[in-house]
């Protein structure tokens, strides 16, 4: 890492990096996350007992749709043609809780991270939108980057 930061100017002002001298190269990028909340409300969820319908189905559309409007969302992002958006959520009565995994496929000249961590990201807020009305304490957390490949710096993992 060079230690400086991509996007800011020497004068220290935000601008949005100039890609179109990189190459186009497949990417890849793999976020994961997850909400709490008690055993009880993640009865409802897994029974499909919630007021608002079908938790984890919605949850996993709006997950996908928040990856695509990443760009409108975070304001020095690139707009990117996203080839593949998979946003899979895993109750888990550990947490207890719903896992939240998004992988972001494009063939670009920059990554798709941020359209992965904006999909679990949304995928958790429509979770807690959706049983809000049963448990307003419910957390979100663990929202980070656990894979990106593609592009000069390569592949990361993070486990």
């Amino acid at each position: 890492m060079s230690g400086k930061l991509s996007h800011f100017d020497e004068a220290g002002q935000a601008h949005m990096v100039d890609v179109s001298e990189k190459p186009v190269t497949s990417r890849i990028a793999v976020a994961e996350g997850h909400i709490t909340m008690t055993a009880r409300t993640l009865a409802l969820v897994t029974e499909g007992r919630a007021a608002k319908g079908d938790v984890l189905g919605v949850a996993r559309l709006a997950g996908i749709m928040g990856a695509k409007k990443t760009a409108e969302l975070i304001p020095l992002c690139h707009p990117l043609p996203i080839t593949k958006v998979t946003v899979d959520l895993t109750p888990d009565a550990s947490l207890p809780g719903v896992r939240i995994t998004a992988t972001v496929k494009t063939t670009g000249q920059t990554g798709v991270e941020m359209e992965a961590l904006t999909a679990v990201s949304v995928a958790a807020l429509t979770v807690h939108d959706m049983v809000k009305a049963v448990q307003k304490d419910m957390e979100i957390g663990g929202i980070k980057v656990t894979l990106k490949d593609g592009g000069k710096s390569g592949r990361f993992e993070n486990p």
